[in-house]
């Protein structure tokens, strides 16, 4: 018998207590595994169920008894150190047990040496488009099965993929997407034990380059940014190069983190040319070219912008048009849109030079300079200014020692507007021509002339160039100068307040120069009364007076005056009323009042109605006493009653009103105070009667 060890001691623990704690009284052998690699210890325990003696067998031979050892009366244990290929085998355990009957139990153990891949290279390399083997080198015994498995899918699925009697992987025409890892597995022919090596392949592919546009065009200027990309394809992943016609300027070139993309910022004309994108790994290289076409937009420039010149000379206009491509120069007169393209002539084009000879103010305004290219047009004006032409149709009327100048159509502007018109005026050939200017939008008048006098007239127009031709000269023959006519009170819209008054002013003929304004006055009409004085302006339409004296006549005085002087006054006289008394009668009393009142007019009604038309209530009581004669109806019928045609009723009357007299007559009101009642005479002044008055007199009524 060996020598037990500390770790024979540890297994027969084992063993004891599987033995200990099994209550199964059946022959059974117990093992930790049923296949064991080649080296390792196996160690297999017999249990009898009961008390007897146990043999071990060996696919039907004895076994060494070193190899055996009891454990207790019903088990027993068999146990090889380092276990070889011959110790596979059916092991049998048998037990003649002391009851005299014999039983027997088997296993079927399995010894292996486990798979090795040996010097199996684990990485390979393969350019595309050709065959690829991949060996897989594996011993082991008994019998080893190989078998190769892919990351992405079996290759052995693909048509291009297939494994040799030898376990070699052959790849046909390699793809880019056959790169991967792919793992060779070894398995023990029928059994579980199995090894397996991870292999990378990789597919390398020379550089591929697309261009996503061949040729590029654009417009240069500071705010056109370009971009040219370079889609590149290669294994390993391929560097990217370029070359450009201008030197790297890392704040107008800028590449992304691949460099497959160039965008090239505020282009410029110098950055037109050829592009090339260069791919390059250790495959091997390839490049493309980009063309940038890089344009222009038109732009014009002049000499100047405004020219003023005198009419007869000539002027010359320089017009420069640059762009890419080169445009085309053309000038047109944006007055009428004519183009002028013309060589010869008074107006003419000359190597892009416009000229005109003999200036006329016809010929003032805008020019265009264009540029007209392919890819867009440009321009700029040049204004040329002149002294306008002369007047035509001109027409003088004369007025009151003054002239008035009329225009039918105005004069030719010489390009610019007119601002000015400059009239002049003489008497005689041997005198010196007078003048004045007068802005375009006043009246074109002469003023302070003699009246009745004989003028030769002309006129010319002014604008930013200077003063253009007189116009042909006309005589007139100015008017005699008066003052104004008087002006007119309505007094028919008349309105008197309870201390003011108002009333419209019309205006009357200016006498032919225009109004400077109005002087007015009033005051009481009583002795030593002084006159309150206003001006009012010429375009005034009423008079309104305010904070007068209550019960009180006034006088009013209104003169028109222009610059040759004043017209006649026109007067008018108005009564304020008395200061209303407010009543402090009750609501009761002013019922009583109204009462009686009521009954005074009923009174007064019936009484009229009795004595005049015999009817009424007191003409049915007094023929109820009286019969049908009734004193004092006679005395009524021929005339006691009557009134020279004036009705006069509780004091009150109807004036009559004289036609050049207006009277203000005072009414009872409701308040207990009185209302203004006017009448004003309508009739205006005969001819004898505008009579020049003292002005130092007293006004008198219109």
């Amino acid at each position: 018998m060996a020598k037990v060890t500390s770790s024979d001691m540890t297994t027969a623990l084992f063993f004891l207590f599987l033995v200990v704690c099994s209550t199964d009284g059946k022959m059974e052998i117990i093992t930790s595994k049923q296949d064991i690699q080649v080296g390792d210890e196996l160690l297999l325990l017999c249990k009898a169920g009961g008390e007897g003696q146990i043999t071990w067998k060996k696919d039907g031979e004895d076994i060494d008894d070193e190899l055996i050892s009891p454990v207790d009366e019903s088990t027993s244990k068999l146990v090889i150190k380092s276990a070889t290929v011959a110790d596979a085998g059916r092991y049998t355990c048998l037990c003649d047990f002391d009851s005299g009957h014999t039983d027997d139990v088997q296993t079927q153990i399995f010894v292996y040496e486990g798979p090795s891949f040996e010097s199996t290279p684990t990485y390979h390399e393969f350019l595309e488009g050709t065959d690829g083997a991949v060996p897989c080198r594996v011993s082991g015994q008994p019998a080893v099965e190989v078998r190769w498995t892919y990351s992405k899918e079996m290759p052995s699925h693909g048509k291009n993929v297939q494994q040799l009697s030898d376990n070699t992987l052959i790849i046909e025409k390699m793809r880019r997407q056959d790169a991967g890892t792919y793992v060779c597995q070894a398995q023990i022919k029928g059994r579980p034990v199995y090894k397996q090596l991870s292999i990378s392949i990789v597919v390398n592919a020379p550089p591929t380059l697309h261009l996503k546009e061949e040729a590029k065009k654009v417009i240069a200027g500071p705010e056109t940014n370009v971009s040219l990309l370079c889609l590149v394809d290669g294994q390993p992943k391929p560097n990217i190069t370029w070359n450009m016609p201008t030197l790297y300027d890392p704040k107008h070139h800028k590449f992304n983190s691949d460099r497959s993309q160039l965008t090239i910022r505020s282009v410029v004309r110098d950055d037109y040319g050829e592009y090339i994108c260069t791919a390059t790994n250790k495959i091997g290289e390839s490049s493309a070219t980009v063309i940038l076409h890089v344009f222009e937009a038109p732009e014009v420039s002049l000499a100047v912008e405004q020219q003023n010149v005198s009419v007869g000379e000539s002027v010359a206009v320089f017009c420069n048009v640059s762009g890419l491509p080169q445009p085309d120069l053309h000038w047109i007169n944006k007055r009428n849109g004519q183009t002028l393209d013309s060589p010869s002539g008074r107006i003419r084009v000359e190597d892009g030079v416009l000229m005109i000879d003999e200036i006329a103010p016809s010929d003032g305004g805008l020019y265009s300079c264009m540029a007209v290219g392919s890819i867009g047009n440009a321009s700029r004006d040049v204004a040329i200014y002149t002294q306008p032409g002369p007047p035509p149709y001109l027409s003088v009327t004369p007025g009151p020692a003054s002239a008035f100048f009329s225009l039918k159509t105005p004069p030719i502007n010489g390009g610019t507007p007119i601002t000015h018109f400059v009239l002049q005026w003489r008497q005689n050939a041997a005198e010196q021509w007078q003048e004045v200017t007068v802005p375009a939008s006043d009246n074109l008048a002469v003023t302070s002339l003699m009246p009745y006098a004989l003028y030769t007239v002309r006129l010319a127009a002014l604008n930013a160039a200077g003063r253009g031709q007189f116009s042909d000269a006309n005589t007139v023959r100015t008017k005699g100068i008066r003052e104004p006519d008087s002006p007119v009170l309505l007094c028919d819209e008349m309105k008197v307040g309870s201390n003011s008054f108002f009333i419209p002013l019309k205006h009357a003929d200016n006498g032919g120069t225009p109004l400077l304004h109005y002087n007015l006055r009033y005051r009481e009409d009583k002795d030593g009364a002084e006159w309150k004085k206003q001006q009012l302006s010429s375009n005034t339409d009423s008079v309104t007076l305010i904070d007068l004296n209550f019960g009180s006549h006034y006088q009013l005085e209104v003169i028109a005056v222009n610059a040759n002087g004043s017209s006649l006054p026109t007067t008018f006289n108005f009564t304020i009323a008395e200061k209303p008394v407010r009543s402090s009668m009750t609501k009761g009393s002013v019922a009583g009042i109204v009462m009686v009142i009521f009954l005074v007019i009923f009174l007064v009604v019936d009484a009229t109605c009795c004595y005049r038309n015999r009817c009424g209530l007191l003409m049915s009581i007094a023929v109820k006493f009286f019969g049908q004669k009734v004193p004092g109806l006679k005395g009524f019928e021929e005339g006691e009653g009557g009134t020279n045609g004036e009705v006069k009723m509780n004091g009150m009357s109807t004036p009559r009103v004289d036609r050049h007299h207006t009277e203000v007559q005072t009414l009872p009101s409701k308040e207990g105070g009185t209302l203004t009642e006017v009448t004003c005479d309508k009739a205006s002044l005969t001819k004898h009667e505008k009579t020049q008055p003292d002005r130092n007199l007293p006004a008198t009524d219109a």
